[in-house]
């Protein structure tokens, strides 16, 4: 399959303009609900020029192919209302300071013992509502308030130290490559950032726990060939300059940045689904921007939509693995 990517353009004309230029504040309805957009000219990305509007319209034209991985998500809000080289902050608890419209889950938090409500996302306005309060990046569950304690997938999530994205990249064949042996799917997404995310379909079968569990078996194999620059060392300060295999995400309320997500970095780069043949040496994450993305998509679908089809049979894949060990 030839694989097309668009190259990186600032051109604002890439996104469909449902915001125009000129007003600095809109009222829009979506899914019947008023929305409010204020400040829409404030530079979320100095540097590039980028508006808070840029983001909105982007949000609005990705919503139909993203949503798929947000609705009936729990949201950690990180909040950047003055754009990525000003001051950000993470929002859990929403409380009641959101439109009554909102939908909210009830979490309780044994370590701060107390309740936290967090936004829940239903469709595309409380998506754009999201982006509105400044959340450049949208943080979903892995799992949806119908089984909070079943995620929908199992992640691992290659996180670099300064190691080359050629690496990172070598990393994610070798976790391709043993899940291959025990006969796992696996999708793949850059972080929008320095990593990169491996996926495996779960269909809210299984715990967190046991989540947990694969994800540890799977990068311990993966470290056992991978020895000189992978670590499953959690501490930044005892992994110096090494590829962590991040299996600890798998835990309840923790998350990741969503597919196609953008992120607060230079260039406006976005969570990229990938197709596992672009996994490659030469690959790089700054290649997919808010502003190519939606051409990608048009061109190559979305490579990891199966995630949420039908999940794997934890119970044959551990026989698998055990079976490589006997």
């Amino acid at each position: 399959m030839r694989i097309h990517m668009p190259g990186i353009s600032k051109n604002k004309m890439t996104v469909p303009q449902w915001l125009p230029e000129g007003e600095g504040e809109l009222t829009v309805t979506v899914n019947r609900h008023a929305l409010t957009f204020t400040h829409l000219d404030k530079l979320y990305w100095p540097k590039e020029k980028i508006t808070k509007r840029d983001l909105l319209n982007y949000y609005h034209a990705v919503a139909p192919y993203m949503l798929p991985y947000l609705k009936d998500r729990p949201q950690s809000l990180n909040r950047h209302p003055n754009g990525i080289t000003a001051p950000a902050f993470y929002q859990k608890n929403v409380g009641d300071k959101i439109p009554g419209w909102i939908t909210t889950h009830e979490y309780q938090s044994e370590s701060e013992d107390k309740t936290i409500h967090f936004l829940v996302c239903k469709d595309e306005a409380s998506l754009l509502y999201m982006a509105s309060q400044g959340c450049i990046e949208i943080n979903p569950w892995h799992s949806r308030v119908q089984s909070p304690d079943n995620p929908d997938w199992c992640v691992i999530d290659l996180d670099p130290d300064g190691n080359s994205f050629n690496e990172v990249v070598e990393a994610a064949l070798v976790t391709k490559q043993v899940l291959d042996n025990i006969k796992v799917p696996a999708y793949c997404k850059t972080s929008g950032a320095t990593g990169m995310h491996i996926l495996i379909p779960l269909g809210a079968r299984y715990s967190y726990d046991q989540s947990r569990m694969l994800a540890q078996l799977i990068v311990t194999m993966v470290h056992e060939q991978l020895p000189s620059f992978t670590s499953l060392e959690r501490s930044p300060s005892k992994r110096k300059g090494k590829l962590y295999l991040d299996y600890l995400q798998n835990r309840s309320i923790q998350t990741i940045a969503a597919p196609y997500s953008v992120r607060p970095r230079p260039g406006a780069t976005v969570s990229a689904p990938l197709h596992w043949e672009e996994v490659k040496k030469g690959l790089l994450p700054k290649s997919f921007t808010m502003f190519n993305i939606l051409a990608r998509i048009k061109s190559e679908g979305d490579p990891i939509a199966p995630v949420l089809k039908k999940g794997i049979h934890l119970e044959k894949a551990l026989r698998a693995m055990q079976s490589m060990h006997v």
